[in-house]
């Protein structure tokens, strides 16, 4: 009897970023189509959620920021071969910063207000970008400690185990 293939999600990291009510969503274009998300992507090989985290913001808004919180950790199925483990962190702005994306995928970065956001959510990238806006304005909120990278080596892959 064959051995069923191993579930491996994709780890990816998001960042919901509030500033005087609005959220930061970039803007990229898939298979043709318009769609906006938080600032995210996957977690490369020896970097910390966190520094995953910070990276992706960077490259997709221009902006260098450091979460300030865990929001929380969920796992997304996209289709029967693709899933993801996602763990979406916010930083909370006293102003609207003005952002350049640097990742050539992005085309704009945009500040919304909760309602224009909900219009767009047939072009939102999944229901994750809504669902965990609305646990940051819950309060969800877990702090960064709870993520230990304390074992984490940065060394070459090939001392890997």
């Amino acid at each position: 009897m064959a051995e069923k293939p191993r579930y491996r999600p994709n780890v990816t990291v998001a960042c919901v970023i509030e500033a005087q009510g609005k959220f930061l969503l970039v803007e990229e274009w898939i298979s043709d189509k318009q769609q906006f998300n938080q600032p995210a992507g996957h977690l490369e090989a020896h970097e910390s959620l966190v520094m995953a985290c910070e990276r992706e913001i960077l490259e997709e808004t221009g902006l260098s920021l450091t979460p300030q919180a865990l929001v929380r950790i969920d796992q997304f199925s996209a289709s029967p071969e693709l899933a993801f483990l996602r763990f979406t962190f916010c930083c909370s702005l006293a102003n609207a910063l003005p952002s350049q994306p640097q990742d050539a995928d992005i085309t704009a970065a945009h500040w919304l207000s909760y309602a224009e956001i909900s219009a767009r959510q047939s072009q939102l990238r999944s229901p994750l970008v809504l669902d965990t806006i609305d646990a940051y304005l819950r309060g969800e909120r877990l702090p960064l400690e709870c993520l230990n990278s304390r074992f984490l080596t940065l060394a070459p892959a090939a001392d890997a185990c």
